[in-house]
């Protein structure tokens, strides 16, 4: 099986950061299926954290557990554009350490062959 051109992208956020890192996603075009753009999941999520020594947290205090809502967003991205729609969601996202998961995607219907 050939692998697929396309990664899905997971990222964590505060829900007030969404539309920032939607439009900086489709701005590299991630997110785009077929004749259709701006296709995302966006899925709350419970989590937890803690701020260590030397981080300076948007939300939570350092040395203090944090547990709080956020939304996990989830889009598709083709690998030519992979690392520019990763630093566009840095570059937004209002986290010191944002968690962005790239995950390959084995989908023939997006480009790949079984």
């Amino acid at each position: 099986m050939n692998p697929s051109p396309f990664y899905k992208l997971e990222i964590f956020a505060p829900e007030e950061n969404v539309d920032d890192i939607l439009d900086a996603l489709a701005n590299t075009h991630a997110g785009e299926i077929g004749k259709y753009d701006r296709c995302a999941t966006i899925t709350p999520v419970q989590s937890t954290f803690r701020p260590l020594p030397g981080s300076q947290p948007i939300i939570g205090n350092v040395g203090e557990l944090f547990t709080g809502g956020e939304v996990k967003i989830e889009v598709n991205c083709r690998e030519e554009n992979l690392m520019e729609a990763v630093q566009a969601v840095r570059d937004v996202h209002i986290y010191e350490e944002p968690v962005i998961n790239i995950i390959p995607l084995a989908n023939p219907r997006y480009g790949g062959t079984v």
